[in-house]
């Protein structure tokens, strides 16, 4: 009988669940706040806000299930939750505030759409320049940029009245060591699990002390539908199109690098037809997303630290996830309730996630040779020019809005860094030789040792 790979398995019902649902809490925040920031930008009134947000769950479950579930050339097929990109944000901010509103957002995002779904097999052929060295400096940078989100999150959210209290911060650190001792005492299954239980033993610490009420619960609609072109149809503006096509370049370097991340977490490594069809199904988010008033999809690094750390790697798992936020996506007053969990709750979580994201990329760069050769200058180089816009946010802020688009974003600054750098310095001619050609059809300046090892090696 033939193994099953652990990324096909499917767990018993109720671990499936508490797996499920764990993927969903961790990334619940993120997903409501790109409509949340873009409503709110647009001073939308209250029902459009609530309406972007059910609409965007809905798609994001969609789009999970396009993902992970796949059908045809859609779907990586690997545990990857999907949910709206940062990415996009300024952008439509800006087109929505000066360039025809949401119908001119709309129209921009189904462009893009469509423009991954053509892009994603010339990005498949490129992950030849994705070796060890390069892959390993992208999850760390996915895992460092991703510490300030859990940062915010445990000093209260920002924007928040009560930003950095010491009791936010108290809770934040409550609930991180309830991860940490689950994770270290609990039997295996409990351990697994450890992300959801820290966050559901923060929620009853954090109710009797304040922190959170469930008013918002009773206002929620019980059901709520989104229907095709609720805010008008759309308006494809030449220039709205222009910048949107900027940030699907960026948002599939992102995936890109998720995609590869998870794909070693998971030991079923991203490979060039499987790299495509999962941003092809990033493409098709993207479109649904334009067609039921929400915005551009991407890969959910958030959850990355999750496979990692809880190392359930069943795509079904997170499937179920998917289907979970349709449901949140038709239930309003379900998704009031998971709302309802106050952000240090998820801070303390978050902070373990995070890092074991960026801890995942010091092990693939564990396995990489630094001797007698410039891999160290590529990695503190890439990692210093992705963790400079994570620090000093307005740092681009004088550029073009293209420029920004890119740069903003610390794991796209990052990954095309990297790329470049390992370019640069492992296949072009060395100063003293000439250049090896390569079966790739790259050369080689002979200071790659331990670069292009295969990445199965490193899982």
């Amino acid at each position: 009988m033939p193994t099953v790979h652990p990324v096909d398995e499917v767990p018993p019902i109720r671990q499936l669940a508490a797996y499920a649902l764990q993927h969903v809490l961790a990334m619940y925040a993120g997903a409501v706040a790109v409509p949340l920031i873009v409503g709110g930008a647009m001073k939308l009134p209250a029902a459009d806000l609530a309406y972007l947000i059910t609409a965007d769950l809905l798609v994001c479950g969609v789009a999970t299930l396009i993902q992970c579930v796949g059908f045809w050339r859609f779907g990586v097929r690997l545990p990857i939750m999907q949910g709206c990109t940062f990415a996009a944000v300024s952008p439509m901010v800006l087109i929505g505030t000066t360039g025809g509103g949401l119908p001119a957002v709309y129209g921009s995002v189904i462009v893009a759409g469509l423009a991954i779904v053509l892009l994603a097999p010339v990005f498949g052929r490129l992950l030849r320049f994705f070796p060890p060295l390069v892959t390993g400096t992208v999850i760390l940078i996915i895992g460092l940029s991703l510490l300030p989100v859990a940062g915010n999150w445990a000093a209260g959210g920002q924007g928040s009245k009560d930003f950095g209290e010491p009791r936010n911060l108290a809770l934040a650190a409550f609930v991180l060591l309830v991860v940490l001792a689950m994770q270290r005492f609990a039997p295996a299954f409990l351990s697994r699990i450890a992300v959801l239980i820290g966050i559901v033993v923060g929620l009853a610490v954090a109710v009797p002390f304040g922190f959170t009420d469930f008013g918002g619960v009773g206002h929620a609609d019980w059901v709520g539908i989104s229907t095709p072109f609720h805010f008008g149809t759309p308006v494809f503006n030449a220039s709205a199109i222009a910048s949107m096509l900027v940030v699907a370049v960026v948002t599939m370097t992102e995936t890109t690098g998720d995609l590869i991340a998870v794909g070693e977490m998971t030991g079923r490594r991203a490979e060039p037809r499987s790299l495509a069809d999962g941003l092809r199904a990033d493409g098709l988010s993207t479109i649904l997303g334009g067609v039921f008033n929400t915005f551009p999809y991407t890969a959910y690094a958030q959850n990355v630290g999750l496979v990692g750390m809880t190392r359930v790697r069943s795509r079904w798992v997170v499937a179920a996830s998917g289907g979970m936020l349709v449901l949140l996506g038709l239930l309003p007053k379900l998704g009031a309730v998971v709302a309802a969990v106050p952000a240090p709750v998820l801070g303390g979580a978050g902070l373990v996630m995070f890092g074991t994201v960026a801890a995942s990329g010091l092990r693939t760069l564990a396995d990489v040779d630094f001797r007698g050769n410039h891999n160290l200058t590529v990695v503190a180089v890439s990692v210093a020019v992705g963790m400079l816009p994570v620090g000093v946010p307005t740092v681009y802020e004088k550029f073009p809005d293209w420029f920004q688009t890119v740069m903003n974003s610390g794991i796209s600054a990052g990954c095309l860094t990297a790329i470049v750098l390992n370019l640069l310095f492992n296949h072009l001619p060395s100063k003293g030789g000439s250049a090896v050609l390569e079966a790739d059809g790259l050369t080689s300046g002979g200071g790659e040792e331990g670069v292009e090892e295969p990445r199965e090696e490193i899982v």
